[in-house]
């Protein structure tokens, strides 16, 4: 009998291969490789990002001459003049105007767009995938090739420069999006809870609004902070139906129409600081939102593979 004596912190792989330790395998090493290149690519993806956003927040507390030099530079005196100066020239009037738009905008689409997706997902009908297929074909089909269309059925249901006008359009461009991740969400949620309302006696719009819109949740609050962000920020929409048609009619300009207007004011007055205000307090609002539904987002679009 041969007995075989291991040297201290000799591993049984070392022993076959000769005492040569074992390589390391390939694809630690590819794997080290790519989390390297993504994480680089994100930081500079980050501050091309950031430094614009920093760059605008800075000038607002600038002078004009400070502004011309350095970009990064820190402004003299920190004081709110400039955003003063902002908000008389009309800043909370857009802001007032994009605000009722979305008020109701938003909810509407978030409460016709998940009826749309539920039924879609969960009731089997002839025709359901023609339908499906319709909704979404809408989200491929570039808004501005269909404005002259739209102008026209506005104007004929006298819904130009009016709140309800441009709230219907709005509704009707974030459907598709809507109906489409809705869609894929409301499929993942289990079946057997489904059932065992039916089986409970519950009506189908019980089972819509107590059941399965509750567990929608994290789908939900993402698609909306989505429609929010793409309605905030919409231009071609407001500036073809929300002008003045006669000059009785009153201004009734969005946020992203109002910093047009006032880039054209700062052209003739070189009040540049007043226009950095501007743009500030426009995207301020959408960076707390985002910021403070980001781990809600990130689970709404994560839950679909999870489930």
């Amino acid at each position: 009998m041969t007995t075989v004596i291991k040297a201290p912190g000799e591993s049984s792989a070392q022993r076959a291969g000769g005492g040569r330790p074992a390589a390391p395998s390939a694809g630690r090493s590819d794997g080290a490789v790519l989390n390297v290149f993504s994480h680089g690519f994100l930081a500079v993806w980050a501050v091309l990002i950031v430094l614009p956003l920093v760059w605008l927040a800075l000038g607002s507390f600038k002078t004009d001459s400070e502004i011309g030099g350095s970009a990064l530079s820190r402004p003299t005196n920190w004081n709110l003049d400039a955003f003063a100066r902002a908000w008389d020239k009309g800043i909370g009037d857009y802001f007032a105007h994009t605000l009722i738009v979305m008020s109701f905008s938003v909810p509407l689409t978030m409460l016709l767009g998940s009826m749309a997706a539920y039924v879609l997902a969960r009731y089997p009908f002839p025709g359901n995938r023609v339908v499906y297929f319709f909704f979404v074909s809408g989200a491929m089909f570039p808004v501005f090739l269909a404005l002259v269309p739209l102008f026209f059925m506005v104007k004929r249901l006298d819904m130009l420069n009016t709140y309800q006008g441009l709230i219907l359009v709005y509704v009707a461009y974030s459907m598709p999006f809507t109906v489409f991740f809705m869609h894929s969400f409301f499929r993942t949620l289990p079946t057997a809870v489904h059932e065992a309302a039916v089986l409970d006696g519950a009506s189908d719009t019980r089972i819509f609004f107590q059941v399965m819109l509750p567990m929608a949740k994290p789908g939900l609050i993402s698609v909306g902070i989505f429609n929010v962000l793409g309605q905030w920020n919409q231009y071609i929409l407001p500036s073809v139906l929300m002008q003045p048609q006669s000059g009785s009619d009153p201004e009734r300009y969005m946020l992203t129409q109002g910093l047009i207007q006032l880039q054209y004011q700062m052209g003739y007055e070189t009040d540049l600081p007043v226009l950095f205000a501007g743009v500030t307090l426009a995207m301020v609002p959408m960076l707390v939102v985002y910021l403070s539904f980001q781990r809600q987002i990130q689970a709404g679009l994560t839950s679909g593979t999870l489930k």
